[in-house]
């Protein structure tokens, strides 16, 4: 049997094409985000933030489809690079409101560089990356919707 014919050959494997992916494209930005100061998960973060700031941990949270166990300890450096602020919400103390600094929104003009050096760097064009991106979503979702049914099955169960 051929790797072509068998099911579980390694290289037919999309969890695997999807790790090493994933690997691949943010070592690709290591070296763009440097100049900025900034770790690919601090960039979605701040990506996050210039789309819309201020807002709640938990808010930021769902967008990036992080927990806060994971988000504390980056909002933690991107507040020691005063970048960020994070205050408590005037009308629920519970409630940690992330907002951007000047330094921080000031980033974002050096950052408009980031997706045309991307780009460039894997040689794409911009077609290219949102036929990537469209079908990165579908998988996205489909993952999700599959989450949800495992979760009503065990509920039901």
């Amino acid at each position: 049997m051929t790797a072509a014919d068998d099911p579980l050959a390694l290289e037919r494997q999309v969890c695997f094409a999807l790790s090493v992916a994933a690997r691949g494209v943010i070592a690709a930005y290591r070296p763009i985000l440097a100049p900025l100061g900034l770790t690919h998960p601090q960039y979605l973060v701040m990506l996050a933030l210039w789309q819309d700031s201020p807002q709640s941990v938990r808010s930021l949270g769902r967008l990036l489809k992080q927990d806060s166990a994971t988000l504390s300890p980056l909002l933690r450096r991107l507040e020691k690079q005063e970048l960020i602020t994070r205050t408590r919400d005037s009308r629920d103390e519970r409630v940690v409101l992330i907002g951007l600094t000047p330094t921080g929104k000031d980033l974002r003009r050096l950052a408009q560089a980031v997706p045309g050096q991307v780009m460039k760097r894997f040689g794409l064009t911009e077609q290219d990356l949102e036929t990537i991106h469209a079908t990165m979503t579908q998988l996205v979702d489909a993952a999700a919707a599959a989450l949800d049914d495992d979760l009503d099955l065990q509920q039901t169960h």
